[in-house]
């Protein structure tokens, strides 16, 4: 099935699958029905079964699924089987945080390059990187085929900069700042606002 037509909802759930995957192999286990992935991911087993025949049939009826031969297969429809450069323009508290945090190297999402246009800020070193400035974002991106940005300025700056990072070629952004980017529908921008998700968790409280 083409990618376009797969629900945005089920792409991100299966993130959540490989890692409970990831998990009960690192035990051992090497079968799993989909009664029992939906008991570690809180999905349904009927949900988790039309979740994957988006992308073919995986199991077995009666017999489940291999384990190894299941996260194998999300890897690869997730693409996350190769390396990917990633530049993370901001080298705030925020910015610096994600430099810093190993798990994106273990799952094979490397930070390659960090922006900022603060000169106070410009040639320190960060992570085992160097914070370069803003003017040389597009040829840093283009050189090194970088398609993954990571936004982690104030919102006013948000837009401008996700502007500079199509202009220079990037596919893909994930967006810290509170602001709505405005892109080419060709650009898959994701949002993470940590702020209006702590608000949503209040409204139960």
């Amino acid at each position: 099935m083409p990618r376009s037509e797969v629900p945005d909802v089920v792409v991100r759930r299966l993130p959540t699958y490989l890692m409970a995957l990831e998990r009960m192999l690192a035990r051992g286990e090497e079968v799993v029905s989909s009664a029992e992935l939906g008991k570690v991911t809180g999905m349904s087993a009927a949900q988790i079964r039309k979740d994957l025949s988006y992308f073919g049939e995986f199991g077995r009826q009666g017999l489940g699924y291999e384990v190894e031969f299941l996260r194998d297969q999300l890897k690869r429809i997730l693409q996350v089987d190769r390396e990917w450069h990633i530049v993370v323009v901001g080298a705030g508290a925020l910015g610096r945080a994600l430099v810093h945090y190993r798990e994106f190297t273990r799952r094979g999402l490397n930070i390659v390059a960090v922006f900022d246009n603060d000169p106070g800020k410009v040639g320190l070193p960060l992570g085992g990187l160097i914070i370069q400035p803003m003017c040389e974002l597009e040829t840093t991106i283009r050189r090194r085929h970088i398609e993954i940005a990571i936004i982690a300025v104030p919102p006013d700056a948000a837009q401008a900069v996700a502007d500079e990072l199509a202009l220079a070629g990037i596919t893909a952004v994930l967006n810290y700042a509170p602001a709505t980017l405005r892109l080419d529908s060709d650009i898959h921008v994701a949002q993470i606002d940590p702020v209006a998700s702590l608000q949503s968790i209040t409204y139960y409280l």
